[in-house]
């Protein structure tokens, strides 16, 4: 594992959105490197993922980036990589980067199962020490369900950091820009982004195409190495 890190700001606030249920945490995390025009600060490498670089317009994406947010004092967290079988390395990776910056908090964003209990656009939290500003803000909090993944890893082992998480209902497993935009407004009010939601919609969808594509052509990449090794091998 190797954190790369250009810079390293004190005291920032971590959002981590990685692929999972409607995309919502890579969608959300997308969006809100270009509306913040955050700049690329670093990445982090594990010899486990696929050694796959999506190129976009003159643009080079890795498969996990670090984003970083000066006027807000937010370090994203951006992948675009399957995660799969190394949820628990990278929550360790988040986490070592968490302390190397003395993180203030780690927000972790993910989409969930439609649970059919909320009337304020599908949205949860789950964060033991800032519960309360949640319940202000008026967002319930997930009572009952599974979380799993690189979330279910950090809240088990970030002992030393806070964790809040934000959980969006999404309705498939395809791409669902309208749940990473809810996602968007409550950390809008939980972080005071000051996010100006007029051409929010239209800015998701735009990102979806993008993330769908970028996923596409990644996981092409990563079939075509499964079949090259297995003729190597028979």
């Amino acid at each position: 594992m190797e954190i790369e890190l250009k810079k390293r700001p004190k005291n920032a606030t971590i959002i981590e959105g990685f692929p999972g249920f409607g995309l919502v945490g890579t969608i959300t995390t997308e969006f809100l490197i270009d509306h913040l025009n955050a700049e690329r600060i670093g990445s982090i490498w594990l010899s486990e993922m696929d050694p796959v670089v999506a190129v976009h317009g003159k643009d080079i994406i890795e498969p996990i980036g670090l984003f970083y947010s000066k006027k807000y004092n937010l370090i994203i967290v951006h992948a675009i990589t399957e995660v799969k079988g190394i949820e628990w390395k990278l929550a360790s990776a988040i986490g070592d980067l968490a302390k190397q910056i003395n993180a203030r908090e780690i927000v972790s964003l993910e989409g969930v199962g439609l649970l059919g209990k909320n009337d304020k656009d599908g949205v949860y939290f789950y964060s033991p020490k800032n519960w309360k500003k949640f319940e202000n803000l008026e967002i319930p909090p997930l009572e009952e369900g599974i979380v799993v993944g690189i979330t279910a890893a950090l809240i088990l082992r970030m002992k030393d950091v806070p964790i809040s998480c934000i959980f969006a209902e999404t309705k498939s497993k395809l791409p669902d820009s309208r749940a990473a935009a809810n996602v968007v407004k409550v950390l809008d009010k939980y972080l005071d982004l000051k996010v100006d939601y007029k051409p929010l919609l239209k800015q998701a969808e735009e990102v979806e195409d993008k993330i769908k594509s970028l996923l596409k052509n990644t996981k092409n990449v990563s079939d075509l190495k499964t079949k090259k090794e297995t003729s190597y091998l028979g």
